[in-house]
């Protein structure tokens, strides 16, 4: 019988050194095996929504830690959880799982503490094919990192050691005897799921097991067996030797990100990921984690039995600047307006980086067709959605739709928008109508009904709002898409300070005069021939592409606001020199408004 979040698991049971190991086995066999690797105070069930997702395609190995779950504890304790025993554990479950073939090795917490002694003794080499750390530092080089601060005691060395010092502060605890037994078989480990929910959102159900109490208590013993020992006197020759995936959750209140700052000097081929997200990344992220990990056993399987890929996908990611690639990698992001223009230019630039990648527009072949090639430029997934964003229900729908078949989203970059250019006493209601219900209540419906998906799912997120050099710039020619654009400015920064609070980033992005198709959709009010309109478009879009700035700079422009969370983005040396005279002589800009442009 599998565990509880397990259904369909196979189950056997490996002995090793005195004990019973719980083994769960999930997927085809006869596929590459990744081998998942739970921390403290978990059991293997931790992982129960990430390895549903891989299963789909590879075999998937869980198992209990000794003295967790359903697997028994050494006796006596003291002495049973060394690294030394947990490698032969680790073996033992290799051997029986997959004996002809090394695994895939991912661990959380604890499991990624060992599984860092997996990866660096001499014994276990060629039986590991690669290796993703989530949460868990190896103790040899979290030794090295605190003697090399201490023999260069610089004024930020030491307050690097004195902000994971804070962060340590249960390790200090677990060191004391008794004391955490009798609180996780008391208060603590009746409350923690509470806890857990309360303060790292994990979502209720059927975790953490009913034996978290005991397991807490007993796997005690895996910081007194070994923290002292080895970061006092950490091996001088802890090398990995597989490739190594580092996932850092930035939001982590155990582990400090500064940790990892000497890791490429221990791991020769090193993947770097943040993810804005806490701790319990297992439970809060498996949609996450389940694509990167996906994406990294598939990069590094045997060409014999590795997945086919799309055949651009190498070629466009070798460019991709590291740090896209590192923060954007498996992300799902959903872009609006993404059938043409800035919106079609910001899904790929997505995609190349790995990103997952939903794009919407109101016209659903072009919508098809982005997410297509955004398949074959490096996203991992992509899906073509039609929606007006006007359409509250329609977008209603579409929120629901996303959350239930790909995830919650990470990144929203409402993108979508219109032109309508002419005075404001030819502008009729209708047109205001249309330019306000696209331009800024299509922002409104974005924000607020994927902003609280983010909001609820406690995890972090980031929110783009294409907004214009417009808002800045007072026109007499265009006083309804100035007012929509100036609009989402000043709704992004209200936002903004709404969801510093929830770890929600908002930035406004203010292109200027961009090489896109909106002047060929851009209405003229007072204009009712025809003719005269589309002769207008044709010139509008003349100028434009004489200018012929590429959507492209645009994209990278939201990729690098997302990365570093900045506020107002102003794009173009035009739109950059407005932002400045808006600030510093208004007056200009007043005057300039009073010209007319010929029509």
């Amino acid at each position: 019988m599998a565990g509880a979040g397990l259904k369909g698991a196979r189950e056997r049971r490996v002995r090793t050194g005195g004990i019973e190991l719980c083994v769960a086995e999930l997927g085809d066999a006869d596929r590459p095996t990744v081998l998942l690797v739970h921390g403290y105070p978990d059991s293997k069930e931790v992982w129960s929504e990430v390895a549903v997702r891989l299963a789909e395609e590879f075999h998937v190995v869980l198992y209990d830690v000794r003295g967790h779950g359903r697997s028994t504890a050494p006796a006596p304790l003291r002495g049973g959880f060394t690294l030394e025993k947990l490698t032969d554990d680790f073996l033992a479950v290799a051997d029986a799982v997959s004996p002809d073939r090394p695994v895939h090795l991912v661990g959380h917490d604890w499991g990624s503490v060992q599984s860092w002694e997996f990866v660096t003794v001499p014994r276990t080499e060629g039986r590991i094919a690669s290796f993703t750390s989530l949460s868990g530092p190896s103790l040899d080089h979290f030794g090295h990192w605190i003697k090399s601060r201490m023999a260069r005691p610089t004024p930020r060395r030491i307050g690097q050691l004195l902000g994971q010092g804070a962060k340590s502060w249960y390790v200090y605890l677990l060191q004391t005897p008794v004391l955490p037994e009798l609180a996780w078989r008391g208060p603590l480990g009746k409350r923690w799921p509470k806890l857990l929910e309360r303060v790292e959102k994990v979502p209720a159900g059927d975790y953490p097991t009913p034996s978290l109490p005991q397991d807490a208590a007993t796997g005690a013993w895996l910081y007194r067996d070994n923290v002292r020992a080895r970061l006092s006197r950490p091996r001088p020759d802890a090398f990995a030797h597989v490739p190594v995936q580092l996932i850092t959750p930035t939001g982590d209140a155990f582990l400090s990100e500064r940790l990892y700052d000497d890791l490429g000097t221990w791991v020769p081929e090193l993947t770097r990921r943040t993810l804005p997200a806490k701790h319990w990344v297992p439970r809060t992220r498996p949609d996450q984690l389940s694509a990167w990990i996906g994406d990294f056993v598939r990069t590094h399987e045997e060409p014999a039995t590795r997945a086919p890929r799309p055949v651009a996908e190498a070629a466009v990611r070798s460019g991709v600047r590291p740090e896209y690639a590192e923060r954007f990698g498996g992300q799902l992001v959903l872009v609006t307006g993404a059938a043409s223009g800035i919106g079609r230019a910001t899904a790929f630039a997505f995609a190349e980086a790995g990103a997952r990648v939903v794009a919407v527009d109101r016209d659903a072949e072009g919508a098809a067709r982005t997410a297509e090639m955004a398949r074959l430029i490096g996203a991992p997934e992509a899906w073509g959605e039609a929606v007006d964003v006007s359409d509250e229900q329609a977008m209603e729908k579409l929120a629901a739709t996303v959350a239930a078949e790909y995830g919650i989203v990470d990144v929203l970059v409402n993108n979508a928008g219109i032109g309508l250019t002419g005075s404001f006493l030819e502008t009729t209601s209708e047109e205001w109508k249309r330019v306000l219900d696209v331009n800024l209540w299509g922002v409104i419906h974005g924000c607020r009904i994927f902003g609280a998906q983010m909001a609820a799912r406690g995890q972090g997120g980031h929110i783009v709002n294409t907004a214009s050099a417009a808002a800045f710039q007072p026109s007499r020619a265009l006083p309804a898409y100035n007012t929509s654009k100036a609009a989402v400015l000043m709704l992004s920064e209200c936002l903004r300070a709404e969801l510093a609070g929830r770890s929600i980033g908002v930035s406004a992005i203010c292109p200027g005069i961009v090489n896109t198709n909106i002047t060929a959709t851009t209405r003229f009010a007072g204009v009712s021939d025809t003719a005269e309109e589309k002769r207008r478009q044709r010139k509008a879009s003349r100028l434009y592409g004489l200018r012929n700035y590429p959507p492209e700079k645009v994209a990278d422009a939201i990729l690098g606001a997302v990365l570093h969370d900045r506020a107002v983005v102003p794009v173009t040396p035009e739109a950059r020199g407005v932002h400045a005279l808006s600030r510093l002589a208004p007056g200009a800009l007043r005057a300039l408004a009073r010209w007319q442009p010929p029509a």
